[in-house]
């Protein structure tokens, strides 16, 4: 694995922002809207990095746990699938494999306290 990103779900991220951007000194690197508040955050300190998603904006992208005991979603970025998919073969998947707008290719699991987490392979972009 090369990286884990925590994904903190919260009813508003608008909320949550005083507290790592203003009290913690995260800087918010990306934004992306949902309807009209903020829907997905990625901040960073340093090494550092944090996600967090609406569960309005969870519950359209990932509906089958959008409503669920998590508190945390981990995103694992990895080189390659294909050791997790191996890793994995049996264990029951949350959502069928899949290819994200984004072009990431993900498995998305529980583990078995219940705790979602996704395996994620970016591609690499081609220079031409």
């Amino acid at each position: 694995m090369n990286k884990l990103t925590p994904n903190l779900i919260v009813d508003r991220i608008e909320d949550c922002l005083p507290f790592w951007v203003e009290r913690l000194k995260f800087e918010m690197l990306a934004e992306v809207p949902h309807q009209d508040q903020l829907g997905f955050v990625i901040l960073q300190r340093g090494a550092t990095e944090l996600m967090l998603q609406s569960r309005a904006s969870l519950r359209q992208d990932v509906p089958e746990i959008a409503e669920g005991p998590q508190h945390a979603v981990l995103y694992c970025e990895v080189a390659d699938l294909a050791p997790i998919r191996t890793a994995l073969e049996g264990w029951p998947r949350v959502v069928p494999e899949r290819t994200t707008f984004y072009g990431a290719r993900e498995i998305i699991v529980r583990d078995p306290a219940g705790n979602v987490v996704f395996f994620s392979a970016h591609q690499v972009k081609q220079e031409g």
